[in-house]
């Protein structure tokens, strides 16, 4: 299984970007899919995250200026970033919690990150 993540780039403040990630490999399922992302010197933090229901989480820093959304049919996870800021630049990496067969228990993938860079 493998995860890919695209969509990071140069972008000014007040900008838009939108990632993606797109899940490949031996998958039954996919739960829950992630983004997270780190800053020089800081620790990985989570963004935003999506359950196969729908359900949205966000960190209170980027609540309300993105949004995060997935394609099942094609084991894909967005994230649309809007009114970008300076803080925002980080190394964004997807997650996904996936069952390669019927029968085995869930496991952790990790995308190998995007760089978002924030400036004027």
């Amino acid at each position: 299984v493998q995860l890919q993540a695209s969509g990071g780039g140069l972008v000014q403040p007040g900008g838009s970007l939108r990632l993606s990630c797109v899940a490949s490999g031996r998958i039954y399922s996919i739960n829950a899919m992630r983004w997270y992302r780190q800053a020089p010197g800081n620790q990985r933090e989570l963004v935003a995250g999506i359950t196969t229901g729908g359900t949205t989480s966000y960190a209170d820093s980027v609540r309300g200026r993105f949004t995060i959304s997935r394609d099942i049919a094609k084991n894909t996870v967005f994230l649309q970033m809007n009114s970008l800021k300076p803080e925002d630049t980080a190394v964004y990496y997807c997650n996904a919690e996936i069952k390669e067969r019927s029968w085995s228990i869930s496991y952790i993938y990790w995308g190998q990150g995007t760089l978002v860079t924030v400036s004027s």
